[in-house]
């Protein structure tokens, strides 16, 4: 019989992956692209049934590059060149030394390594490829026998829920996902009103924003480079809009008369030279450099790619995206200075509605915003990075992206995201004040971007990060990343306990109690399990001789003590005691009188209830047993007093009282949130 997962062939068991099977499924979304013409017409085939000698890579490394298919993903195909520019990330990606065609051992699936949310993923998947006609309909190798373009497109689109998910895309993502590093978007065109001119003076973002190819001279042999079209460029006679291209090298040729012109070699991942500028073969740019040189460039040049100068890169193309290199020790690499930036550290964060999503700088609530501590211990460059989370949110192993296209797709799966930075002078400062005065660096602009990226040479000292949305109250999970080339650290700015919700319902009396799960003592789980009582338990009692009504006199909000990364599902019980009975002995036999159920993977929950007088007692949980965590219970009783007549005015103006935070070294001082904030003009849109 068949083991499941695996088919008969030629006597060994191959495997065959049922979570992203030889199915529609695995092709297609919701067939809204043009990939749905091709329903019903594939199929999947191994490699050793399209050719009798299949490999990973060709022996001729430059006949390795992708050549794109039917489906629409020039963005990742051009991130792939990365890979062969550099065998550490290759290694990375595809782990070498995996059995293959041939290979007694060979059981036909493949593993690979994707970097996604700050971490490596493992993504294996069988090699059946879709095919029409015996022939791949994606993407593959210009070597007809290799197959590591195919299997690495299977994987990442495994790893999206299905092909169709790849059909249009962000060349950046793609650099990311597959080095685990940063990449930026430069425009190439030129200022548009005298508005947009103003705000690119007025940006921090304006030498990122125009591209200079002299910028990045000291990288030039590492870094990826991808250039992109929004509409049909001139020079190209066959491109439509929004195409990616791959920057394959440039260099500054010497002319026949003394001066140098800057040449660009340009690949189309079609794998056909579509090109018709001054420099296509025979063009009238060659006559201008000397005819042994001029020889030498084109004879170099492989299928799909072609010569441009640099003014016709500038005005023909749209956008540059740049991929930091990576060193071979795993270090990236600033495309700004050269410098290795050794030092590297990551949080996870979030914005959550009602709690941290304070929104832009013109919102009052801005200072709820998440908070990071950053501490350069000398002086030299750093790179802070906001990267946030997809708007969906996983349903299965692996992400469902929704289908679209360039145009749209940033703002479908995207919030406006930006990234500011103060610098704190003293150990004790005013937020309102220090919020109200400019950033020492920010991404300005807030974005419509997976990720943003500021970037400075900064002195010793402590910074405080702020990322933030546009609209206040918008929800998304998001990291903060920090390269530097000195030593640096990163830490959270601890929130206060949950607040909970303002009320003018009379008077309340709130009580802040800490308390941890401890495995094997104090973490008895759910009540699903017979130690649910050994969790810590918060008696309390409810005086309220008007809680005979419905209106709400208890608020309770639980919160754990864990980065967003390794969250528990937590919930909570309250349990009426009766007189003269334990605890114990009420909570195993009666069901509760209010649950905040079910147990979910949140930093806090909370319930608003109404009880009738009386002695009850408070059972924090998580849900499965032996799961340790700290935690803070906030327990807010309302409280009925007399009304006491009386003839007092207030005689004088009220002060404004100044919250004061203090910075601590081991970064455990609290913010309060500030007064209005003046409202700054922070434009939407793009940087």
């Amino acid at each position: 019989m068949k083991e499941e997962g695996m088919a008969e062939q030629g006597g060994a068991a191959l495997f065959e992956d049922p979570d992203f099977p030889s199915e529609d499924r695995s092709l297609f979304s919701d067939s809204s692209t043009p990939l749905a013409r091709l329903q019903g017409d594939v199929t999947w085939t191994r490699p050793q049934e399209i050719c009798q000698s299949p490999s990973l890579f060709p022996s001729d490394i430059s006949l390795g590059h992708a050549k794109q298919g039917l489906l629409g993903d020039c963005w990742f195909l051009c991130a792939c060149t990365i890979l062969l520019k550099n065998k550490q990330l290759l290694d990375k990606v595809l782990p070498p030394d995996q059995p293959q065609w041939g290979d007694s051992s060979y059981r036909g699936s493949f593993q690979f390594h994707f970097w996604q949310r700050g971490h490596w993923t493992e993504v294996t998947v069988d090699d059946r490829l879709p095919c029409i006609n015996a022939t791949l309909c994606f993407s593959c190798c210009q070597s007809p026998t290799a197959f590591w373009v195919a299997l690495l497109e299977k994987a990442y689109a495994k790893l999206h829920g299905s092909y169709e998910q790849l059909w249009a895309g962000q060349v950046s993502e793609a650099l990311v996902d597959l080095s685990g590093g940063l990449a930026e978007c430069w425009s190439l065109g030129h200022p548009g009103s005298e508005e947009e001119q103003r705000t690119e003076r007025d940006s921090d973002q304006v030498r990122r924003r125009r591209l200079d190819l002299n910028l990045l001279y000291p990288v030039k042999d590492e870094c990826a480079l991808s250039c992109s079209t929004h509409s049909t460029p001139g020079g190209v006679s066959e491109l439509g809009q929004h195409h990616a291209l791959t920057v394959m090298e440039w260099l500054d040729v010497k002319k026949v008369s003394g001066s140098e012109v800057r040449l660009l070699r340009i690949r189309n991942p079609w794998g056909r030279c579509c090109w018709g500028g001054a420099w296509i073969w025979r063009g009238a740019g060659w006559g201008c450099v000397d005819p042994v040189c001029a020889s030498d460039l084109q004879a170099g040049l492989s299928e799909g790619e072609f010569w441009l100068d640099e003014a016709e890169f500038m005005s023909q193309f749209d956008d540059v995206t740049v991929g930091y290199p990576i060193s071979e020790e795993g270090h990236l690499k600033s495309i700004y200075t050269g410098n290795l930036l050794t030092h590297s550290h990551q949080l996870a964060g979030r914005w959550t509605k009602g709690l941290s999503a304070g929104g832009s700088r013109n919102s009052s609530s801005y200072s709820t915003n998440p908070k990071f501590w950053l501490k350069v211990c000398e002086r030299g460059e750093v790179l802070a990075s906001l990267l946030q989370h997809r708007k969906w949110r996983d349903t299965q192993k692996y992400a469902q992206m929704p289908p679209g296209d360039s145009t749209n797709t940033k703002h479908q799966h995207y919030q406006a995201i930006a990234l500011h930075m103060w610098k704190v002078e003293k150990k004790r400062f005013n937020l309102n004040r220090m919020l109200n005065k400019p950033p020492c660096a920010s991404t300005h602009c807030h974005a419509y971007e997976r990720e943003v990226v500021l970037c400075r040479q900064l002195a010793p000292g402590y910074y405080l990060l702020i990322p933030s949305t546009f609209q206040p109250g918008a929800e998304a999970r998001f990291l903060i990343r920090v390269f530097s080339s000195s030593s640096s650290s990163i830490s959270a700015l601890k929130s206060p306990a949950p607040t909970l919700p303002l009320t003018t319902d009379g008077e309340w009396e709130t009580s802040y109690l800490r308390g941890s799960w401890v495995e094997g003592k104090t973490a008895g789980g759910s009540r699903n399990f017979l130690s649910h009582w050994q969790n810590p338990h918060f008696p309390f009692t409810v005086c309220d001789e008007s809680a005979e009504t419905s209106e709400v006199n208890v608020r309770i909000s639980l919160q754990q003590s864990r980065p967003d990364t390794d969250l528990h599902p937590i919930g909570f019980h309250i349990y009426k005691v009766s007189e003269g009975e334990s605890e114990q002995t009420t909570a195993g036999d009666e069901d509760p009188a209010a649950s905040c159920v079910p147990h979910c993977h949140t930093q806090d929950v909370s319930l608003a209830c109404s009880l009738p007088p009386g002695a009850y007692t408070v059972v924090p949980s998580t849900y499965q047993p032996d799961c340790s965590a700290n935690f803070t219970l906030s327990l807010a009783r309302r409280i009925h007093r007399k009304v006491v007549k009386s003839q007092e005015r207030l005689g004088k103006t009220i002060r404004e009282v100044s919250h004061i935070s203090v910075m601590q070294s081991s970064s455990s001082g609290t913010v309060a949130a500030p007064p209005t904030l003046t409202h700054l003009p922070v434009p939407l849109g793009p940087r």
